[in-house]
């Protein structure tokens, strides 16, 4: 099966290896061993076309998607979805959590597959698992393809067998974001079978879509009554573009009128809208003009908690004041999930930045004595990191997996191959955990 045509194997020649901004020959850390990457075609221009919202089919009680976003009542003239609070008194808490980028090297998995071929990954993610136990709203931001259609592959173009998502969805993620710059590494052909894997799971996904008018039928979940919209935007996809004969559509962040527009049709629906945005600068902790404009925008267009994934760098977070006296909350950097990224040999001879993330989570409340007005309370950043060992730094590395920064023992961190590297221990992690305000920071 053909992944593209000549243009797309082009692009793929020319595509940045790396899983952020375009970065010099030899410089991108998300590379693995031994491996070299060239400087990214730039992203030109891309047409932000006006569609009307599609038509959405109903899948459960629980998570829909909605038809005609800003339709009203004819008898109330308010949204439709204030019908559902009449009569309601008190409030209600919905607990909510996100995890950065899952980035699945080639270290992963090898060391997860198994001698029938078949492949085990609930391994990486189960040290984990207490942080999300009871969790209502549980949103990953997959970085990688996760499909049937190509096999497994690692940096610069990454695809990853089904068995990951198998597992992410059993430790527990409901939500998944596919808003990332490796999302079309395989082409139309691995995005489409992506698709299809996640419509097979009991999961609300979004960032991509099979074509413009999946791309305006906004993602929600209802729970308790509580409802919550989905949305996902990228800087970019290293270069590589859909052609218009091929299915598969993506919004990127330079296309405003139409997130403007999106954002608030998703406002109308919705108590909570979400924003997943995949900015900010390659393995860098501060943030960059981009985000710093960004987010207050998405915030008054009715955004209510954004979800910055990309630089593979934790960054810090916020609350950002709305236009109705609210308030908004803001991850700006939720750094890497789980990969087996390195960064020994940054230019700024500052290591170990991609091995450490954030758990975010967050009560979500709905008061109705106050017209259902939403708030954010006992909002936490917990530290994760991503742990790999190895006979060699040359050597595929193993016992691959991601633990609460809390639980992590002196012990384990002898073993890490970072440690092993270049020196890395909890002073070195200390000085980017420091970029999380004091008032967020959590140990679980």
């Amino acid at each position: 099966m053909r992944i593209k045509t000549l243009p797309f194997l082009l692009a793929a020649v020319l595509m940045t290896a790396s899983c952020g901004n375009a970065v010099e020959v030899n410089k991108d850390p998300s590379a693995q061993k031994g491996e070299s990457t060239v400087t990214a075609a730039e992203d030109t221009e891309v047409p932000a076309e006006e569609v009307q919202p599609a038509d959405g089919d109903n899948e459960n009680d629980d998570r829909e998607s909605v038809e005609n976003p800003a339709e009203t009542d004819e008898d109330t003239g308010t949204a439709k979805k204030k019908k559902s609070d009449e009569g309601r008194t008190g409030k209600t808490v919905v607990s909510f959590a996100c995890a950065g980028d899952n980035l699945i090297h080639d270290n992963i998995y090898v060391d997860a597959q198994k001698e029938d071929g078949s492949y085990d990954f609930s391994k990486c993610y189960a040290p984990c698992k207490k942080l999300i136990e009871g969790v209502d709203v549980a949103v990953l931001n997959q970085e990688t393809v996760v499909n049937d259609a190509f096999p497994p592959s690692t940096f610069p173009m990454f695809s990853t067998p089904t068995e990951v998502g198998d597992a992410v969805v059993d430790f527990g993620f409901n939500v998944i974001s596919m808003c990332n710059n490796h999302v079309l590494d395989m082409g139309s052909t691995g995005l489409i079978s992506s698709l299809d894997y996640w419509d097979s799971k009991d999961v609300v996904h979004y960032g991509a879509y099979r074509d413009e008018a999946d791309a305006e039928d906004i993602k929600t979940m209802e729970i308790d009554g509580v409802t919550f919209a989905f949305l996902g935007y990228m800087e970019h996809t290293n270069g590589i573009f859909l052609s218009d004969d091929e299915p598969g559509e993506v919004v990127y962040i330079e296309e405003r009128d139409r997130i403007e527009r999106q954002v608030r049709a998703a406002d109308e629906i919705a108590d909570v809208v979400v924003v997943s945005c995949h900015f900010g600068t390659e393995v860098l902790n501060d943030l960059n003009n981009m985000q710093i404009e960004f987010a207050p925008q998405l915030v008054e267009w009715g955004a209510d908690l954004i979800i910055g994934t990309q630089a593979h760098a934790l960054s810090t977070c916020e609350y950002i004041d709305k236009p109705d006296g609210g308030k908004a909350f803001c991850y700006y950097g939720l750094g890497n999930f789980f990969s087996t990224m390195y960064d020994a040999d940054n230019p700024d001879g500052q290591y170990g930045r991609a091995i450490i993330g954030i758990f975010g989570k967050l009560d979500v409340v709905k008061d109705y004595d106050n017209g259902g007005a939403i708030s954010f309370e006992n909002v936490k950043a917990i530290p994760v990191i991503s742990h790999y060992e190895g006979d060699s730094w040359e050597s595929m590395w193993y016992n691959c997996a991601v633990y609460p920064y809390g639980d992590y023992t002196d012990e384990m961190f002898s073993r890490h191959m970072m440690y092993q590297r270049a020196g890395v221990n909890r002073n070195t992690l200390q000085n980017y955990i420091n970029y999380i305000p004091e008032e967020f920071l959590a140990y679980e």
